[in-house]
C-alpha cells in the first residue's frame, strides 16, 4: 500500500497542526525533509526537536516529530506524526513538502480504514471514531466513546459465538450421527439458545430508540400564532439574540433553524413563522413552511398568549399537533393573563422574557423522552441505523429458526437461517462486508483521520 499523508488537525490558526503520514516509507520521507537538532537515530515510541527544511535547505518550521513502528501505532502501519506550529501556511507547506518526496495525499478517513484493514480496529470501532468527532452532546460522546472501547463489538461477537456454538453441535449430530460421544442437540435446547440469543439481539435493536435521539438530537418546532413570543423562546433557550423580536405581528417569515444542548441532549430548535390565516403571499409560504416543520417535528413547543386567552387560531393549532409529542407553553405570565383552562398534562406556564418557567420545561422534555433513564456511560446504545439493520436482520433469521423447530420440521431446517444471522453480525463487526459498502462508509470521515 501507499505511504499516505494529510493534515489531521482541523483548519485556521491554533497553537498546534499535525501532520500525519502512515506507511512502510513514512520514516523515510520524513527524514528528507526533517533535521533534528542532536545527531542519532530517530527511535520508534519517541519525540523528536528539529526543523523541517525545503528543497533549497531554508527552514519551514521548527518541529516535534513522532516516530511509532509498525505494529504498535494507530493504523498498524509505520506512522509519524509532525506537530507544527498552529496555522495553515506552515502546515500546508509540510504537507506539501512530504508529497513532494514520495507520499500520497490520505482519501478521507484512509487512516481509520487502513487501522480497520489492519485489524487494530474492528468496524464499530471505526465507526464509533467519526461518531466521537460529530459528537454534539456529552452523552452522545459517552455512547461513542463506549463503543470505540471495543464494548459494542465484544458484545456482538459473544452472540455470535453462541450461535456458531449451537450452528456447530447441530450440523455434528446431521454429519455424524454414529458417533456416540456427540452429545445429541435436543430441541428443547435448541429453543433455549435461540430464545436467549433473541433475547440479547432485541435489546440491542431497541436500544437506537434512545441512540437515534442521542445522534440526531429531537428535532424541535416553536409554533403558534404570530406574536406569542416564539422568537423570544428560541433566543431565551439559546441564550443570544439569534431571531428578531418586536411587537408587529408576522416579523418571522421564514423558518429559523438552532441547537441548543437540554440534559445532555441536542434540541433541534426551528422557530417557525407564526400560523394564521394571511392574503400576505410572502408570510403565506413561512405559515406553510410551519405547518409542514410542525408536521415533521418529534417535540413541538406550542406557544399562547398567556395575556389574550385560548382563542380560536390557538384551537386550530392545537388540533395540527393532534398526538405529536408537544408542550404547551403559556407564555407573558409576567402580564396580567386570561384564565385558560386546557385539558392537556403538559401545560407549563413561562415568561420568555424574564425566564420563568424555563427549569419546569426542561424537566419536562426530559420526562416525555425518557431522559433520565438514558445512560450513555454504563448501557451500550446502538446510535447507526446500519447496526441496527443488521441485528434485525439476525433476529429475524434467529426467530424464523425458532418457529421451524416449534412446528417439529427436521433440526438441519434451520441451519440456514442461523447462518443467515452469523453473516450479519459478521457484517456489523466487518468481517464480511463488500467493497462499496465500506467506502460508503469512510467517506463520511474528514481527510486526516
Amino acid at each position: 500500500m501507499k505511504t499516505i499523508a494529510a493534515i489531521s488537525t482541523a483548519i485556521g490558526n491554533g497553537g498546534v497542526g499535525i501532520v500525519r503520514i502512515s506507511g512502510d516509507d513514512a520514516l523515510n520521507i520524513v527524514l528528507k525533509i526533517f533535521k533534528p537538532l542532536k545527531k542519532g537515530e530517530i527511535k520508534p515510541f519517541s519525540l523528536r526537536l528539529g526543523n523541517i527544511i525545503d528543497e533549497k535547505n531554508n527552514t519551514v518550521d521548527q518541529v516535534l516529530v513522532s516516530y511509532f513502528k509498525a505494529p504498535k501505532s494507530y493504523t498498524g502501519e509505520d506512522v509519524c506524526e509532525i506537530n507544527c506550529h498552529g496555522g495553515n501556511v506552515a502546515v500546508n507547506r509540510v504537507l506539501e513538502l512530504l508529497l513532494n518526496n514520495g507520499a500520497t495525499l490520505a482519501e478521507g478517513g484512509e487512516f481509520t480504514k487502513r487501522a480497520f484493514l489492519n485489524g487494530k480496529l474492528d468496524l464499530t470501532q471505526a465507526e464509533a471514531v467519526i461518531d466521537l468527532i460529530n459528537s454534539k452532546s456529552e452523552k452522545e460522546s459517552k455512547a461513542s466513546v463506549k463503543q470505540l472501547e471495543g464494548k459494542l463489538g465484544d458484545e456482538i461477537r459473544n452472540i455470535k459465538d453462541e450461535i456458531i456454538g449451537l450452528l456447530a453441535d447441530i450440523e455434528a449430530n446431521i454429519d455424524y450421527p454414529e458417533y456416540e460421544d456427540i452429545e445429541e442437540v435436543r430441541r428443547e435446547k435448541i429453543e433455549d439458545i435461540l430464545e436467549k440469543q433473541i433475547a440479547r439481539l432485541s435489546v440491542l435493536e431497541e436500544s437506537f430508540n434512545s441512540g437515534k435521539i442521542l445522534k440526531n438530537g429531537i428535532m424541535t418546532a416553536i409554533v403558534g400564532k404570530p406574536n406569542v413570543g416564539k422568537s423570544s423562546l428560541l433566543n431565551l433557550l439559546l441564550k443570544e439574540d439569534r431571531a428578531i423580536v418586536t411587537e408587529i405581528a408576522g416579523t418571522t417569515r421564514d423558518t429559523i433553524e438552532e441547537s441548543v444542548n437540554i440534559k445532555g441532549i441536542t434540541l433541534r430548535l426551528i422557530d417557525t413563522a407564526g400560523i394564521r390565516n394571511t392574503e400576505d403571499v410572502v408570510e403565506n409560504i413561512g405559515v406553510e413552511k410551519s405547518k409542514k416543520v410542525l408536521n415533521d417535528a418529534e417535540l413541538v413547543l406550542f406557544l399562547i398568549d398567556g395575556s389574550k386567552g385560548f382563542l380560536s387560531e390557538d384551537k386550530e393549532i392545537l388540533n395540527e399537533i393532534g398526538d405529536k409529542n408537544h408542550i404547551i407553553l403559556i407564555n407573558k405570565i409576567d402580564l396580567q393573563n386570561e384564565e385558560i383552562s386546557i385539558n392537556d398534562e403538559n401545560i407549563i406556564r413561562i415568561s420568555a422574557k424574564t425566564g420563568e418557567g424555563m427549569i419546569e420545561l426542561e424537566n419536562k422534555i426530559e420526562e416525555l423522552f425518557n431522559l433520565k433513564n438514558l445512560d450513555s456511560e454504563n448501557e451500550l446504545i446502538i446510535t447507526n441505523i446500519r447496526h441496527k439493520d443488521l441485528l434485525n436482520k439476525a433476529k429475524q433469521g434467529l426467530k424464523t429458526a425458532k418457529e421451524t423447530i416449534s412446528t417439529g420440521l427436521p433440526i438441519d431446517m434451520i441451519s440456514i437461517n442461523i447462518k443467515t444471522a452469523i453473516t450479519s453480525l459478521g457484517e456489523i463487526l466487518g468481517e464480511s462486508i463488500s467493497e462499496d459498502v465500506l467506502n460508503k462508509i469512510f467517506e463520511k470521515f474528514c481527510v486526516g483521520k
